[in-house]
């Protein structure tokens, strides 16, 4: 069921805010899903996603990240309050609810938006979680923030990329790769990833996930190495939103383009118990 990405790509489009535009584009008819990727990543993230679900009748908007691809970098604030924010928006913009798919801060974003907004979100896929800050000390905030500085963020991030897509990569992943770090090379955009990084908090994602009550899936590469314990942290997720999990194996923090036959199938599945239900 592998499918690569569409040779032609669809118009980008923009939602309006009150500090700039976040970029978006809309394939496909059907019920509606939002798509939003990780940080320091592009829509262009669920490249190989996208076309099958467009493909098994829905409507897909796929999303950048404020400050990130095709969006403004006009924003003076960052993290998942303002990306919630910002798929409130889009919902909004498009006229109906949605399941919302969030990798990484998206996630943590999504968790937001459905506790916040129950009669928007039909049901939530959280792939990557971070729906909590992970434990840290001073030393390594520290490090961290020196690392993201924007004169450097470019070719930081591209060394690190590829610890992030542990297990196996993407077959395109040195041309994706390339058009991540093109993106950030441009100023304003090393400077808006690197208030990102800064800014991001998971805090209000973990006060809401009681309030969630959209079904949810989760899905977590099994060598995601932003978490010390990936099939832990699932766990935590699907136990504090009553969730399905899914581990993906031979995956790292983004197993909806290293793992796409497996992550399409899951996703599917859930769909259809949403259609359902």
């Amino acid at each position: 069921m592998t499918s690569s990405p569409s040779a032609s790509a669809p118009s980008t489009q923009y939602i309006a805010r009150p500090e700039g535009r976040v970029a978006y584009d809309l394939q496909g008819s059907g019920p509606l899903l939002v798509l939003v990727p990780g940080m320091g990543e592009l829509r262009s993230s669920y490249r190989f996603l996208t076309p099958v679900l467009v493909a098994a009748g829905y409507s897909v908007a796929t999303t950048d990240l404020r400050g990130h691809g095709d969006s403004d970098t006009t924003f003076t604030s960052y993290g998942d309050v303002e990306t919630a924010g910002d798929i409130r928006a889009l919902l909004a913009q498009l006229g109906g609810s949605a399941v919302v798919v969030g990798n990484s801060l998206a996630a943590g974003s999504a968790v937001i938006v459905a506790a916040e907004h129950p009669d928007l979100v039909d049901g939530l896929v959280l792939i990557g979680p971070f729906v909590r800050n992970p434990p840290s000390n001073a030393f390594t905030r520290t490090l961290f923030r020196a690392m993201m500085a924007p004169l450097w963020v470019a070719p930081v991030w591209k060394s690190y990329m590829p610890a992030l897509y542990a297990g196996r990569k993407p077959d395109d992943f040195q041309e994706y790769r390339k058009a991540v770090v093109a993106s950030l090379k441009r100023k304003p955009y090393g400077k808006a990833f690197s208030l990102t990084t800064r800014q991001t908090d998971h805090d209000p994602a973990e006060a809401k996930l009681r309030s969630v009550s959209a079904p949810t899936l989760v899905i977590m590469g099994e060598k995601d190495p932003d978490f010390k314990d990936p099939a832990a942290e699932a766990r935590f997720v699907g136990d504090a939103l009553q969730a399905e999990v899914i581990m993906v194996a031979d995956a790292g923090h983004y197993p909806q383009a290293q793992q796409p036959d497996v992550t399409a199938n899951a996703v599917l599945r859930f769909l259809t118990r949403v259609q359902h239900a």
